[in-house]
């Protein structure tokens, strides 16, 4: 199957984590998008969703799905969601789509994590995509520098020659040459840095549930 196929695969299985009557977490990106497609099909189930972008938003919102304001939203069931990298203990990278502080607001209020990712996904180790942090602007030179002790080379990332904007108004830094072996202290570490807003290592916050596609259909792996 190709990779639209599998990521096709993924977004159908999520429905499985559905509960009826629920609000249900929708996170950002082309996996999801999929997601977003399969849960038109169910939608007379649901109360609504609760969305990580805007993006995500005006898809929902163009299927006919209520979409609630997270702050107006106590906890959600589950929260749905890809990653640009996932690995063996359930540890993510996140943000190849800007949205990766909302996605880990919703994820953060959501009891289980289900991320939907097909097989390109699977690392051993985290690092080989590069890493998104979200960041205020005027941090930015101090915050490379940080980076470069690491062993990592950091960059703005850019749209139309100009720094992207997030949906929250701030930077991205993409980070390249890092291998993160310890999730969970590099997140805090960062998260740390004055400047940051977050850092798209999902560790805290990591998968519950990572529904893979792989050539022989969908593998259900839990951490």
């Amino acid at each position: 199957m190709t990779q639209d196929e599998l990521k096709t695969l993924v977004g159908q299985a999520a429905l499985n984590y559905v509960e009826p009557g629920s609000i249900v977490g929708v996170g950002t990106g082309s996996t999801v998008n999929k997601f977003i497609d399969a849960l038109a099909g169910i939608k007379h189930t649901l109360a609504g969703a609760v969305s990580s972008s805007v993006e995500s938003t005006d898809r929902l919102q163009a299927l006919g799905i209520r979409v609630f304001d997270a702050a107006d939203v106590e906890e959600l069931a589950v929260y749905i969601d890809g990653a640009d990298e996932i690995d063996h203990a359930g540890y993510m990278i996140k943000g190849g789509g800007a949205a990766l502080t909302r996605e880990k607001i919703v994820a953060a209020q959501s009891r289980k994590f289900v991320c939907i990712a097909d097989e390109s996904k699977w690392v051993a180790t985290l690092g080989h995509y590069p890493l998104p942090v979200e960041i205020i602007p005027m941090a930015t030179r101090r915050i490379v520098r940080e980076f470069a002790a690491l062993g990592g080379s950091a960059t703005v990332r850019l749209k139309n020659g100009k720094p992207l904007l997030t949906d929250n108004g701030q930077h991205i830094l993409d980070v390249t040459g890092l291998k993160i072996s310890d999730p969970l202290a590099f997140e805090c570490r960062v998260n740390q840095w004055p400047g940051v807003v977050t850092v798209g290592v999902f560790a805290l916050h990591k998968a519950s549930v990572c529904l893979l596609g792989t050539a022989s259909g969908v593998k259900t792996l839990t951490f």
